[in-house]
């Protein structure tokens, strides 16, 4: 037997239209779906989310609110005819207060120092929007406790971690070390890296897009 007759070639398992475009460069979200055999495009989608987020907290808007408009915003950025257009957005609530993606080691050291031993709630939401009207939407709310970590663990990880947790509004991979913080996950994994994969699925199956 050769190698080759080993590889394994994935199979789409969406409709040969509409294409679906995702709102976003996060490699994590656009992996997620690959991952799930579905093809799909991806555009930058930048809006002033430090904004938003301070309007929408004087509004009283609640976090998963909040994310949806992210979500909403970032979809309304794509033009283009004949597509479906999937726009996300993830926000850390911990007893009221919001976390965004730290800035430097320092931040997420900070963030982490405050978030040891208590649970906190990933509000990741996800918005589909079809020649500029939304179609769906839905906020996913995972639930994560963090262990009560010593501070040498804590500076073993971000060592090993580096630039890496500055790009997670938590300041860790779940589907990587950063797994080792944690004593309790409840929800769905990929809504916790930041897509509710299986009701967008759900709701691609019921119009088409994806094979049912």
């Amino acid at each position: 037997m050769s190698d080759s007759s080993l590889v394994l070639i994935a199979t789409l398992l969406q409709a040969e239209s509409p294409r679906i475009v995702l709102a976003s460069q996060s490699t994590t979200r656009r992996n997620l779906l690959e991952q799930a055999g579905i093809r799909v495009e991806t555009r930058p989608a930048r809006i002033d989310e430090a904004t938003v987020r301070e309007s929408a907290r004087a509004e009283g808007l609640s976090a998963g609110d909040c994310a949806l408009l992210l979500a909403e915003l970032k979809a309304r950025r794509i033009h283009e005819p004949d597509c479906v257009v999937i726009g996300a957005d993830q926000i850390l609530e911990c007893d009221g207060v919001w976390f965004e993606k730290p800035a430097d080691r320092a931040a997420a050291r900070a963030q982490l120092l405050n978030l040891r031993g208590r649970a906190h709630v990933l509000h990741s939401a996800v918005v589909v929007m079809r020649d500029g009207q939304v179609i769906w939407q839905h906020v996913a709310r995972p639930e994560l406790t963090m262990r009560r970590f010593s501070e040498s663990f804590l500076d073993a990880y971000l060592d090993l971690e580096g630039e890496a947790v500055l790009s997670s509004v938590g300041a860790y991979r779940l589907e990587g070390p950063g797994i080792h913080l944690f004593e309790r996950v409840t929800g769905e994994h990929a809504a916790i890296l930041g897509l509710p994969l299986l009701p967008l699925l759900g709701f691609l199956r019921q119009h088409g897009v994806v094979l049912a």
